[in-house]
């Protein structure tokens, strides 16, 4: 399945953004999504899961009450919605897929087989 990201971009302190991944080759349906995160010189960082069905959600203490994150199975789409956003939310954003649902709540990147390339989001001050 190849994976592609988009909706990052330049946003003030306190605005919102919507990032967008669309999946193809294959049907996310049963699948476990996964959006990470990379500032420079940090490690890649958990950010928001959901599994297969929509049906549980998972967020990092970072991110809780301010991030929402979906999935569209008909669109074979999953989405992650910022709201409230702050400068330490800069980071290349990735999102990747779980074919097995092993995820669950973990934050590790290990149970992801399938990553996005990424979009950017800055977020000034």
């Amino acid at each position: 399945v190849q994976l592609q990201a988009s909706g990052g971009g330049l946003v003030q302190a306190g605005g919102s953004l919507r990032l967008s991944c669309a999946a193809s080759g294959r049907t996310i349906s049963t699948y476990s999504m996964g959006w990470f995160r990379q500032a420079p010189g940090k490690e890649r960082e958990f950010v928001a899961a959901i599994s297969w069905s929509g049906g549980s959600t998972y967020y990092a203490d970072s991110v809780k009450g301010r991030f929402t994150i979906s999935k569209d199975n008909a669109k074979n789409a999953v989405y992650l919605q910022m709201n409230s956003l702050k400068p330490e939310d800069t980071a290349v954003y990735y999102c990747a897929a779980d074919p097995d649902g092993y995820s669950g709540s973990s934050a590790s990147h290990k149970f992801y087989d399938y990553w996005g390339q990424g979009t950017q989001v800055t977020v000034s001050s």
